[in-house]
């Protein structure tokens, strides 16, 4: 049986209202679940924990009264909602917890470098923001108005904010010995 938009859940489960069907979901849920987990991941470079908060971006979707027929919209309120996430967890986060589940993190074995390893390591170490500032960029081709709206920020601010964050990782791909392309080089 579909649940339609017009439907209400019993309200103990704190659920109002489905802003689509079943069928309607399940499209939605795949085509962004693979891109959202990537922002998940790069954002927190735990696979787990970018599972737990991929599930719970869309159950807070589903139980938000958020409506709309637009799907790029929809989408980008599911990345703000991870986004929100992300932003608490590194909130809670003890000094002690550390990153060592990321596979960012871990050297290339047997002295072979590994550009994906290297690029990732780079990534790793930036800060959360610039992570998700650059993935939003450059991975999901979202507009400067997109992030802002998907991280919280001024549209405004956000071009310079993507400059520095693309020059905080070129920095950390010099530190590791690799040399970012420049605008004219091949």
């Amino acid at each position: 049986m579909a649940i339609t938009a017009s439907e209400t859940a019993v309200p103990a489960t704190g659920v109002r209202s489905l802003m689509m069907d079943e069928a309607a979901f399940a499209c939605f849920y795949r085509r962004t679940a693979r891109p959202l987990r990537g922002f998940l991941l790069r954002s927190l470079g735990d696979p787990a924990l970018a599972d737990d908060l991929l599930q719970e971006s869309f159950l807070r979707l589903l139980r938000s009264d958020f409506e709309t027929d637009d799907e790029q919209h929809r989408k980008n309120y599911l990345f703000r909602i991870a986004s929100n996430l992300v932003k608490d967890h590194f909130r809670r986060r003890r000094p002690e917890d550390t990153l060592s589940g990321d596979p960012a993190r871990r050297s290339p074995g047997s002295g072979e470098v590994d550009l994906r390893t290297d690029v990732s390591k780079a990534l790793g170490d930036l800060a959360p923001r610039d992570r998700q500032m650059l993935w939003l960029a450059y991975v999901e081709g979202s507009s400067h108005s997109e992030i802002a709206d998907i991280l919280g920020l001024k549209t405004a601010s956000l071009k310079s904010m993507l400059s520095r964050a693309r020059s905080r990782l070129a920095a950390q791909l010099r530190r590791l010995g690799l040399q970012p392309m420049g605008r004219g080089r091949t």
